[in-house]
């Protein structure tokens, strides 16, 4: 036996891993890309309840898939689905991008699961995923409750190919779906082995070969996709029943960039199954007593909670009116029009907002002004304030979109919006505006302060209180071009004190003295110009009139 001689080699080895550059992503065409998966927490998955005003009983229910796909995530999404049993439920995903072989695994999981799959940010109520023994949602039936939007979504790098698993996929107008060139990683490994062998007849005979050690020597990357990775992919995305597209613009697109594929584009390259929005998987009207989806579930009600047989009341039509909202409901948004006969068959919409501000207020209204496009409505709101940081940010975005507010209230005529079985004709819900004695108190002046057009009614009633924050209200108004004069009536009071219409007028909180009838009335349709939340709708005969097509 001749004693093992020591070899040195260089060992180039191409990790399979395939990492791929993610993006912060913001509204424009194109940002640069930078690494963020170590600052990005890897994905995590949790069951949600909805928590949408209306929906109990019987709520729908989604995985939450948010973070940065790691190598590990396919397995910690296995155990979730473990948990689940033989339930379906969607998923909404949000997240930069990670591992390739990680992404398609995961994106093989979702169809031979026959899960549905949506880009969305859910706003947890509660307990939160990150928060240990946390037993805030103890009682309500699932460990966590929330809210599922699109607005600031996004599906970047890798996850369009974890995306590309789903039956049903959706991408909303408000999320961001992004592609650009795989980077390989390469790493360079510095080998000590050993090799053991003997002399027969005079040649050496391999015995054994062994690694004694590996040294990190550096690594080095290329933003080419490779002909190997370029057929891996390939044919996922035919097994998955997506074009072409989707690969050539990936490969289109530098590493250093990402590319937002608009919704159409999806559509052709079949990326997207239709042009619906998270909605379409985690709405409360999915789960109707006709025909409830696969997602929903139906918890009975407590034991200690009085039954609509005991109260003598129905729980589907109960009003969430201003009474509610001090007792603690969330704000809420829905589109109404007006159902006076005097304004058939244009009549003036607006957006009621009634409820308690909270930090999700401003992802709600987000969300409702997504659904109108280009449309402005005027808000018609009614609030005994709340979190100081949602109404700011709520008023941020009325300016933003620039909205007219009245205070005021909405009395519905045919049913409420909480209730499973009314729902909305045309796009809105028939009701009226009326003001008097409605309230708008603290937080809700300063989200007042952002319309356009601020109108409190002499029959309205407008509150203010001594604020924290004091340097932050004063920015707020100033950004909100209001003068001074109403951050001195905020800090100057000891106690809560009504304001009277000079008052706010003067200080400039209200731009006229009008009553929410200035955006709501009956007649203010057939005023030139016409008011932008006026539309027309066809009569009811219009079809039967309609000339015959074949």
């Amino acid at each position: 036996m001749v004693p093992g001689r020591w070899f040195e080699a260089w060992w180039l080895r191409a990790l399979a891993r395939l990492t791929l550059l993610v993006a912060l992503v913001l509204p424009v065409a194109a940002v640069r890309a930078q690494e963020q998966s170590l600052d990005i927490p890897p994905m995590r998955f949790v069951v949600v309840r909805s928590n949408a005003p209306g929906c109990e009983p019987n709520c729908p229910e989604w995985i939450s898939a948010e973070g940065t796909i790691a190598a590990g995530t396919p397995l910690l999404f296995k155990r979730t689905l473990k948990t689940l049993g033989r339930r379906q439920l969607p998923v909404v995903v949000n997240s930069p991008g990670g591992n390739v072989d990680a992404a398609l695994a995961l994106g093989r999981m979702i169809r031979k699961n026959k899960l549905d799959i949506a880009v969305g940010v859910t706003v947890f109520s509660g307990c939160q995923p990150e928060a240990k023994n946390c037993s805030d949602n103890k009682g309500k039936g699932a460990d966590y409750l929330g809210m599922a939007f699109d607005d600031g979504a996004m599906c970047n790098s890798a996850c369009p190919l974890m995306f590309s698993g789903g039956v049903r996929r959706v991408v909303g107008d408000f999320a961001y779906l992004g592609v650009h060139q795989i980077t390989t990683t390469y790493k360079r490994e510095k080998l000590l082995y050993r090799t053991t062998y003997r002399i027969v007849k005079g040649k050496k005979k391999v015995i054994s070969t062994k690694v004694v050690s590996r040294k990190n020597a550096g690594s080095y990357k290329t933003y080419e996709m490779s002909k190997a990775v370029e057929k891996t992919l390939s044919a996922y995305l035919r097994e998955m029943g997506i074009g072409d597209g989707v690969l050539d613009m990936m490969k289109a697109t530098p590493a250093s960039d990402i590319r937002q594929i608009a919704l159409d584009d999806m559509l052709t390259m079949k990326l997207v199954t239709s042009r619906d929005a998270v909605d379409l998987l985690t709405s409360v009207s999915l789960c109707a007593p006709q025909q409830p989806a696969a997602n929903c579930r139906e918890i009975p009600a407590n034991d200690a909670t009085p039954s609509a047989a005991a109260t003598g009341k129905s729980r589907d039509v109960a009003p969430v009116g201003p009474e509610t909202a001090k007792a603690g409901a969330e704000m809420r948004f829905v589109v109404v029009r007006g159902s006076n006969p005097l304004c058939n068959p244009d009549c003036p919409e607006w957006i009621s907002a009634e409820g308690v501000i909270s930090t999700q207020t401003p992802q709600k209204l987000r969300q409702l002004l997504a659904t109108l496009g280009n449309r402005r409505l005027p808000v018609v709101i009614s609030s005994r304030g709340g979190e100081l940081s949602g109404a700011l940010a709520a008023g941020r975005i009325i300016r933003e979109r620039k909205l007219d507010v009245a205070v005021g209230r909405t009395d519905f005529v045919d049913c409420d919006p909480g209730a499973w079985n009314c729902l909305a004709k045309e796009g809105a819900y028939a009701g009226l505006s009326i003001d008097a004695g409605v309230e708008c108190d603290s937080a809700c002046a300063l989200m007042l302060a952002g319309g356009v057009r601020r109108l409190v009614g002499p029959q309205a009633r407008l509150s203010l209180y001594p604020m924290g924050q004091k340097q932050v209200v004063k920015a707020y108004i100033e950004e909100m071009a209001i003068g001074p004069a109403l951050f001195e009536a905020i800090a100057g009071r000891s106690a809560e004190r009504q304001l009277e219409p000079d008052i706010m007028l003067k200080a400039g909180l209200t731009t006229g003295p009008q009553s929410v009838d200035a955006l709501t009335g009956a007649t203010i349709c057939k005023a030139v110009p016409r008011p932008d939340n006026c539309r027309g709708l066809p009569p009811a005969n219009a079809a039967a009139d309609a000339p015959a097509r074949l």
